[in-house]
């Protein structure tokens, strides 16, 4: 079943559900995803994948 707004049309839910807690939870998990991801794709586009520096974490 989809959500309906207040004008009766299917998508997004009304704004009054964002308050939800978890439902702003996963709003901000998903928005840092996302900016993680784009930087990730910026620094592909850019030639540096880092893949030659060594990482410290496996010494």
């Amino acid at each position: 079943m989809t959500a309906r707004s207040s004008t009766g049309k299917p998508g997004k839910p009304d704004a009054g559900d964002a308050t939800n807690p978890r439902e702003a939870r996963l709003k901000a998990a998903l928005k840092a995803n996302l900016a993680r991801r784009k930087a990730q794709a910026r620094k592909r586009a850019d030639g540096s994948t880092g893949q030659d520096t060594p990482d410290p974490q496996k010494d």
